[in-house]
Parts: structure tokens; C-alpha cells; sequence
């Protein structure tokens, strides 16, 4: 029993380097799209960031593919590692919330520029790629509902986080939104694959 999670390190630990994939970008549109084939988020205000798990290497990069691992301390990386998975890429935004609540740019970075990251979190919203399975084509509820699994383990004051969804009316959510002084929503067809660059399946309403 003891050299079964030696043996699991070693093997996660020779996984090679994963590609970057450039993300799927949200086009402006000034209403939330409403209908059942849509789903909304929160929009926040931080850095958008793709973690790449590949044994025990994590990389934290940027839109453009820049790795800024080092930028955002240990925490983040370390939840990162706990997940149970030999390889992943998962989509999300790096943030500072402030008291309200609410992410606020300015806090993070006046984090980065004077090196704190013990309050930064790092919201995911989508999967990939896991356990070398490509997940791409996968309808996009289907890649946050093994998301969802995939954070299970994770503690809810984690600096890893699921971000959640919501399938009420975009116009309903939009409202909401705004009166908490969020920045927006990003609304995404449930049904759509993962396509880099603005492909019209992800709309984002800004309040």
C-alpha cells in the first residue's frame, strides 16, 4: 500500500508539456441573450488565465500564452497540484475580490506589483482537456459538469474556485448583476464546443 502514491507521483511527474490553446473570446453585445440554450456567468474583472496540470508541473498562461506562473505566488499552483488528474487545461480568471465581494482590478494589481498573492482567486469556468482526453467538442455543459467534479476535492475557501452558473432569463441576470456592482455577465450557449477567438457562441453584456 505505502509505494502506490510514490509510484502515482512518478508517473505524474515525467507528463511532458502541454500546447497552449488560444481561448474562446466573448463578443460585446449590449443585451443578455435570454433563451434555454444559453447560460450566464459572472464577468470579472481580473486576469484571464489557462492552467496547464501536466504531472506535477503547473503553468499559469496568459491570453497571449505568456507564462506568468511565478507572478501569482504559491497557492494558486498548489491547489492546482492537489487536484486529482495526471494531466489538465482548464479557462478561468484570476482575481482580488474586494469586501463586497466584487473582483476588483485595482486590488490585483496593486497585489502583483507589491508581491502578495494570499488573496487571489483563481475562478474556473472551463475544462479542456483532462486525463489526456481532449474535451473540446464537448458540449460546454457537459465540460463544466466534469469541472465541477474535477474541484470537488477542493475546500470552499480554496484559491481555486468553480464558477458557477445561471439559467434564468440574460436580462434578469444582467439586472442582478449590476445592482451588486458586478462588471457584467458573459452568457454561453450550453450546447457549443470550445472554439478559440469570438465565434458569436459567447456574449458578453457589460452593466
Amino acid at each position: 500500500h505505502s509505494n502506490k502514491p510514490a509510484a502515482g507521483r512518478a508517473r505524474r511527474a515525467r507528463a511532458p508539456a502541454l500546447d497552449f490553446i488560444e481561448p474562446a473570446l466573448a463578443t460585446l453585445d449590449r443585451n443578455a441573450p435570454s433563451g434555454k440554450e444559453w447560460l450566464h456567468e459572472v464577468k470579472f474583472d481580473g486576469y484571464r488565465m489557462q492552467a496547464h496540470i501536466a504531472g506535477t508541473d503547473i503553468r499559469l498562461l496568459t491570453r497571449t500564452g505568456l507564462d506568468w506562473t511565478a507572478r501569482f505566488g504559491g497557492e494558486i499552483p498548489a491547489a492546482l497540484a492537489s487536484l486529482k488528474c495526471s494531466d489538465a487545461i482548464l479557462d478561468g480568471e484570476i482575481v482580488v475580490l474586494a469586501d463586497s465581494g466584487v473582483s476588483s482590478f485595482a486590488l490585483l494589481q496593486g497585489d502583483l506589483s507589491a508581491g502578495r498573492s494570499g488573496r487571489m482567486v483563481y475562478y474556473v469556468f472551463d475544462l479542456l482537456r483532462l486525463d489526456g482526453e481532449d474535451l473540446r467538442d464537448e458540449p460546454l455543459l457537459e465540460r463544466k459538469e466534469r469541472l465541477r467534479e474535477l474541484l470537488g476535492s477542493l475546500v470552499d475557501d480554496a484559491p481555486v474556485r468553480f464558477s458557477d452558473h445561471f439559467v434564468e432569463p440574460g436580462s434578469l441576470i444582467l439586472k442582478h448583476a449590476c445592482r451588486m456592482g458586478l462588471e457584467g455577465v458573459v452568457s454561453k450557449r450550453a450546447d457549443a464546443p470550445y472554439r478559440s477567438g469570438r465565434t458569436g457562441s459567447w456574449l458578453k453584456s457589460k452593466c
